[in-house]
């Protein structure tokens, strides 16, 4: 498609080259890809941080099932500090629940389904009878008090001090000290993503591994997921992922976060640190990643922090999402546009109208999940365009983004945009309403609002 806004478009982000490589990737593809489109899910970060039990997690996944799964929403993860028995308490403290073999199993007093000593194996069944997949949260690397009692590493002469690296641990997480790159460290995530294949485990999001890149983990990773003969989707975290890595990740795992922990704030000023990400910020990294988003391999842009966030969200206090209605809509065309994968942040328990509207569209799930040629086609005073073909020659789908902080109005013909049929039918796919037979769009849109139309070709 030709774009007469050529010279609107967003920087070298759009090489060439990147191109060619993530068609390069593409072409590598087998029948066993895992996530042919971008995984929808849901998980508890966002909303309980490390205190979800079990009760909490089967009504919401129930709920899931019932509210969710007919849009395509498949995934429910649970995060970060399943295996303490007392979350809540201060680091050291809070009650690690560890087997012979020196791998974290469930806290039996939150999770009480694990008490017959298959971990997370009956809770995994549940999941799998609603017609859903069963994820969790681990942090990369191997417990320090395995590392501390040398304990044996299953299925093989290993112990756990052969495998650890004391010398690299998480920046932000205690728990594990590092694996080193050899037999020993092999040993050890075989035997881990073993005891996860025998659970019914089909989702690992792996923490502190992706920035910086920690390649020779991950690579040990993926070989355990193969060796361990189950299907498991790997997700890497946090970012940002560096781009210079882009080719090894497009090898190694389903999705990776392209950013810090995304949280519910519009933007910061230049020089911020990284966490917490603002949706502004997303930008310019979901268009740079773009080019290497295809099947199999999803660049993360993190969950979606909208609706209620509590009892104990992962930042802040428990609240309302600070986003407002226009943002938690240009958030979601966003990730939809840039076929970002979809998790939902929100205590499903307490759903509000509004925001369940926003995550069953299946007009805008339709875009994230089957559109092609994604692309970002202009950034000009505080107005972004992106464009994506429909399937099947159905059409293009045109997202507009109002990232100023005034209201903004807007006209862009289809030579503007590089379409090449006269006049067709527009939709608008968020109020779900056809706009008639034209040759151009026009747009009014409040401050951080957006507006996602499809051009049907006749």
């Amino acid at each position: 498609m030709r774009n007469s806004l050529a010279k609107l478009l967003l920087p070298v982000v759009f090489a060439v080259a990147a191109v060619s490589t993530a068609a390069a990737w593409s072409r590598h593809e087998d029948a066993s890809v895992l996530a042919p489109t971008p995984p929808m899910g849901w998980n508890s970060w966002d909303s309980w941080g490390m205190t979800i039990d079990e009760a909490e997690f089967r009504d919401t996944a129930t709920w899931f099932s019932d509210h969710l799964a007919r849009y395509g929403w498949q995934y429910v993860v649970i995060d970060e500090g399943w295996f303490l028995q007392h979350p809540d308490n201060p680091a050291g403290q809070q009650g690690y629940t560890l087997s012979k073999d020196g791998l974290f199993t469930p806290a039996v007093n939150r999770f009480p389904s694990a008490a017959d000593g298959k971990g997370f194996a009956p809770l995994a069944f549940w999941v799998h009878s609603l017609g859903l997949k069963f994820g969790i949260h681990i942090v990369r690397g191997i417990p320090r008090e395995a590392v501390q009692q040398n304990l044996p590493i299953a299925h093989s002469h290993s112990r756990a001090a052969e495998a650890a690296d004391t010398s690299d641990a998480c920046a932000w997480n205690s728990d594990n000290y590092g694996v080193r790159d050899n037999k020993a460290g092999q040993d050890y995530y075989n035997s881990l993503f073993d005891m996860y294949a025998k659970w019914g485990v089909d989702f690992v999001k792996v923490d502190c591994i992706s920035s910086p890149w920690k390649g020779a983990q991950i690579h040990m990773i993926d070989r355990a997921i193969a060796q361990s003969g189950r299907p498991i989707v790997l997700s890497l975290s946090p970012g940002p992922t560096p781009l210079a890595d882009a080719n090894d990740v497009v090898r190694s795992a389903a999705m990776w976060r392209i950013s810090d922990d995304m949280w519910d704030i519009w933007s910061k000023s230049a020089g911020a640190p990284n966490f917490p990400q603002a949706l502004k910020n997303q930008f310019p990294l979901i268009a740079a990643w773009e080019p290497w988003a295809d099947s199999g391999h999803w660049p993360d842009a993190d969950m979606l922090p909208i609706g209620y966030l509590g009892p104990h969200p992962g930042y802040g206090q428990p609240r309302h999402t600070r986003f407002t209605r226009d943002e938690v809509r240009t958030l979601m065309t966003l990730w939809s546009i840039g076929r970002s994968p979809l998790f939902i942040g929100t205590n499903l328990l307490k759903m509000d109208a509004f925001t369940e509207q926003t995550l069953t569209n299946p007009e805008v799930i339709g875009v994230d999940q089957n559109s092609q040629n994604n692309h970002a086609v202009s950034n000009k005073d505080n107005v972004i365009v992106w464009m994506a073909s429909a399937p099947e020659h159905q059409g293009d789908y045109i997202a507009v983004f109002n990232t100023g902080d005034t209201p903004q109005s807007v006209t862009y013909t289809w030579q503007d945009l590089g379409i090449i049929y006269g006049r067709c039918p527009v939709r608008d796919l968020w109020q779900r309403q056809d706009l008639g037979v034209n040759n151009q769009i026009t747009v009014s849109l409040a401050p951080h609002a957006s507006a996602l139309y499809q051009a049907q070709h006749p």
